[in-house]
């Protein structure tokens, strides 16, 4: 198909879409490790509203699920060095990363290799630098980043320290962060009509409420997370709070959340399409028809850096 010598898989697709069974299928026929890429999966406790389905995975080994505690901040940038360092790990045994997930920020930061430093303001730097003219805080800039485009940056005094201070962060950050891992991935999308998925999402959550995801949630605020920090991690957990609190009937807590989780299976595709117009390479599976044959007629019709 091509003349790359790929070293990762990669699975990407909505919610309830079936992401994780193909992935273990996979995984099981090519002795890979999958690597969840979702925002809400690395907590410990907070399994029927993330959609683990740990029980589907066997003996197939995973990664990055159950790491974070409840309440603890678990970010884009700690995924991505999280991400990178299991890649080496399954490499270094001679085994295929797999990673599988649906969570589109935490796929691009590591299949395009970006990073975002966020930069606070910082009181000591600016004093230090108070003397200086605009001349020479703009010789400092251009040094730092002489592919400076922003020449709004250059005019005024406080745009060029914002933009020297931020330079001068991202300087710092990327000292502390490993080497981004030089990846080959080989990417496919799982995906359904609208409304096939629709169905799925649905089935999904009724399965989800009868196995206990209302009592899960109960159970987060009985161990110490307050209310405030349950809603914050989003659609079943914010919703089932306002339940828990008196502030929904349970018809209008299921309807609702159908709602709100269709509506963000709509954002996920959203988002895989912006990747596609990045250039993120999406080889898109059809649900409805044999996922897992099309993917190993095209895993084995290309070339891998390791055997399988």
């Amino acid at each position: 198909m091509d003349n790359k010598n790929y070293n990762l898989l990669v699975l990407l697709g909505t919610t309830a879409g079936g992401k994780t069974a193909l992935a273990v299928q996979a995984a099981s026929r090519y002795g890979a490790e999958i690597i969840s890429a979702d925002s809400r999966q690395v907590y410990r406790g907070m399994d029927l509203g993330t959609g683990k389905d740990l029980d589907e995975y066997g003996a197939v080994p995973y990664h990055l699920i159950d790491i974070a505690e409840p309440g603890e901040e678990y970010n884009l940038f700690r995924f991505q060095c999280d991400c990178f360092n299991v890649i080496e790990e399954i490499q270094g045994r001679g085994r295929l990363p797999l990673i599988c997930g649906g969570t589109g920020m935490y796929l691009d930061a590591v299949l395009r290799g970006y990073r975002l430093v966020e930069v606070p303001e910082d009181p000591q730097f600016r004093a230090d630098i108070e003397a200086l003219s605009n001349e020479e805080l703009r010789v400092r800039l251009i040094a730092l980043k002489p592919e400076q485009h922003n020449k709004t940056n250059l005019d005024e005094r406080e745009r060029i320290v914002r933009a020297l201070e931020i330079a001068i962060g991202e300087q710092a950050a990327a000292a502390c962060l490993p080497p981004l891992l030089e990846i080959v991935p080989l990417i496919f999308g799982l995906r359904w009509p609208r409304e096939t998925l629709r169905q799925r999402i649905a089935l999904r959550l009724r399965q989800r409420f009868d196995v206990g995801m209302i009592a899960e949630v109960q159970g987060l605020y009985n161990a110490g997370v307050g209310w405030e920090q349950i809603e914050f991690y989003g659609l079943e957990y914010r919703l089932i709070a306002q339940h828990l609190q008196g502030q929904l009937s349970f018809n209008d807590l299921y309807q609702k959340l159908l709602t709100e989780i269709c509506r963000f299976a709509k954002r996920q595709e959203t988002f895989f399409r912006r990747m596609e117009r990045n250039g993120v390479e999406i080889h898109w599976l059809d649900g409805q028809g044999d996922a897992f044959a099309e993917m190993c007629r095209v895993v084995e019709s290309v070339d891998w850096s390791m055997s399988f």
